[in-house]
């Protein structure tokens, strides 16, 4: 699907939401029978991509040789589920559409796999990346009352997860999704820290630290549900932090994989920085420099992304534009084998009272950064903007 059909797929959500905004078609008299045709943007929204047109089963293929896939988290603003605008917005600025559209899945929301979501991004042409946020509330991470890797061991959560799964399944076609996101740091209620720690004598064999144990575990435990419930369309990607907090031992993302039978990708994250007035910064190459040479010794088959990048905007250390081009001078020297793309975080979120310190990432608030975007990947060849196809 190229970017102009992409366009016209965002009309077609705009005019459908305009029509039910004005209510149903009229009924037809009571003695004719009921024969609604679908009008061409409903044919559009609900067509189910067919086998010459989109991927089947489970492999995502690897872009060509010297080729990367270019993904996007295009949120709506700080927990604000993706939506058809904001992923417009975003691909109007960078001058392509993205291979894969990430988006978190908040199990507080909704247990239910997220469907619609999944949809229209499968319908713009993208492949729907999700991240499985089983949490109880935005950043439950230090008190999380439900969703611990210990109760999801227990089973406890097995009901769901198997409905999820079948969902998932009976989407179709081709679906990334992660479980235990940059588990290595400490924000999140799955990180190791929460669950055990670097402590031994918890859970499991006495020689192993206990959170990455768990999460190992738990995370297997997930995957094999899907697996049996025949989601074979889903590519599992095991999601680092670049840096471990706390950095101690234990904590090194080698000790939370799950092993090579269990995960099809390899991705980290990576920051210049998160607010326009926080002092701590690093650069993307010392980033990949110290993270892909551990992941390619930890699983040297495994296909590599950067699941998660960018910088802020109007932060007096790190320049926002150069930060960027040097990760992407990096990514496009194409000296990482194994890199098969990355994702951009095109998020704006408020931090406190102070609006001048409002974090925005968007590509679009930033015309130097638009500029960038445009000629290092919206005008490049060898950055994809869709999933290739044998």
């Amino acid at each position: 699907m190229n970017f102009v059909l992409r366009i016209l797929a965002f009309f077609g959500l705009f005019l459908l939401a305009s029509c039910r905004e004005q209510g149903p078609n009229p009924a037809p008299p009571a003695d004719s029978p009921v024969t609604y045709a679908p009008t061409p943007v409903q044919m559009l929204l609900t067509a189910t991509p067919g086998s010459a047109t989109w991927l089947t089963g489970k492999d995502i293929p690897l872009p060509p040789e010297k080729h990367l896939y270019h993904g996007v988290f295009p949120s709506g603003g700080e927990n604000v589920v993706v939506s058809p605008e904001a992923l417009q917005e975003y691909e109007s600025a960078a001058g392509k559409q993205a291979a894969w559209v990430y988006f978190s899945h908040f199990w507080f929301d909704d247990k239910a796999f997220p469907l619609e979501t999944a949809r229209w991004i499968r319908q713009t042409g993208s492949v729907p990346y999700l991240r499985l946020m089983m949490q109880s509330y935005f950043k439950s991470h230090r008190n999380e009352p439900l969703y611990t890797l210990q109760n999801i061991l227990a089973g406890e959560f097995d009901k769901d997860l198997r409905a999820w799964c079948q969902t998932a399944r009976d989407f179709g076609t081709p679906l990334i999704a992660e479980y235990g996101t940059e588990v290595n740091s400490d924000s999140f209620p799955w990180s190791g820290v929460y669950n055990g720690g670097g402590q031994t004598d918890g859970y499991g064999n006495i020689n192993l630290p206990d959170g990455p144990e768990r999460f190992r575990d738990a995370y297997r435990h997930i995957i094999r549900l899907c697996r049996e419930s025949g989601a074979d369309n889903i590519t599992w990607v095991f999601h680092a932090g670049g840096k471990s907090y706390p950095n101690q031992e234990w904590n090194a993302f080698e000790n939370y994989y799950p092993g090579d039978e269990w995960i099809d990708w390899l991705g980290f994250s990576a920051y210049g920085t998160h607010t326009p007035f926080s002092m701590y910064y690093g650069s993307f190459r010392s980033e990949i420099e110290n993270t892909y040479p551990r992941m390619i010794k930890m699983a040297p088959e495994k296909p590599i992304i950067v699941a998660e990048m960018g910088s802020a905007k109007d932060n007096p250390y790190v320049d926002q534009v150069e930060w960027t081009r040097e990760a992407l001078e990096t990514i496009l020297s194409m000296r990482y084998e194994n890199l098969i793309g990355f994702t951009w975080w095109n998020e704006a979120w408020q931090n406190d009272e102070n609006p001048n310190h409002n974090t925005t990432m968007r590509v679009q608030d930033n015309p130097q950064l638009l500029a960038l975007f445009r000629a290092m990947i919206g005008n490049n060849p060898l950055i994809l903007g869709e999933i290739t196809r044998p």
